[in-house]
């Protein structure tokens, strides 16, 4: 699971413009990092342009009704939950900064520090996101339970062999009991 690109997009206007992103393209070579980068900027402009206000689609795309898109690229792998969450929290960092009237008047890129940190806080689901981390956990728990509840058994299952072989055992002792009584009767040792 990886995310490749994080963005916020004016979108109120034809062509899109791309006011903010973080890209991480480690996973693919040098030489095609500028390329693929290009790609991606046009991708989440492009989408952001043709997606209705409000709408989620695509590519895990998030657009406020004001005209401000954020966007973030993922794999298939990645939970589409989070990705929704990601782009939440790209559009309140980046609405934190700037009110609408800074951003109708932007045409150029500007640098955010937390879009970056947020691209690597995200890059593990299961940490960033609350709800996984918690879904996480109970599957952990799940797993335990099930192996306690399987020893139980195991358990329970000796018990009732200990106990069956008990009575076996207290049953021959009797018998023996018996055996010897009569033979030690028929005999007087003096």
């Amino acid at each position: 699971m990886k995310v490749f690109f994080v963005g916020v997009v004016k979108a109120d206007s034809k062509p899109a413009t791309l006011l903010s992103k973080a890209s991480d393209l480690s996973s693919f070579s040098f030489f095609q990092r500028s390329s693929i980068q290009d790609f991606l900027c046009f991708f989440a402009t492009t989408i952001a342009e043709r997606t209705q206000p409000g709408q989620r689609q695509g590519i895990e795309e998030n657009s406020k009704p004001d005209g401000l898109a954020g966007t973030v690229i993922t794999d298939q792998e990645y939970p589409s939950r989070v990705a929704l969450s990601l782009a939440n929290k790209i559009m309140d960092e980046f609405s934190l900064l700037y009110n609408q009237s800074q951003w109708a008047s932007m045409n150029s890129l500007v640098e955010i520090p937390a879009l970056q940190k947020l691209l690597v806080d995200y890059q593990k689901p299961q940490q960033a996101d609350v709800i996984m981390n918690v879904q996480q956990e109970l599957d952990e728990t799940k797993v335990v339970l099930h192996k306690t509840i399987e020893s139980l058994l195991e358990r329970g299952e000796r018990l009732d062999s200990l106990v069956e072989r008990s009575n076996q055992l207290s049953d021959q002792s009797k018998m023996f009991y018996k055996t010897a009584k009569k033979a030690n009767s028929c005999c007087i040792i003096m």
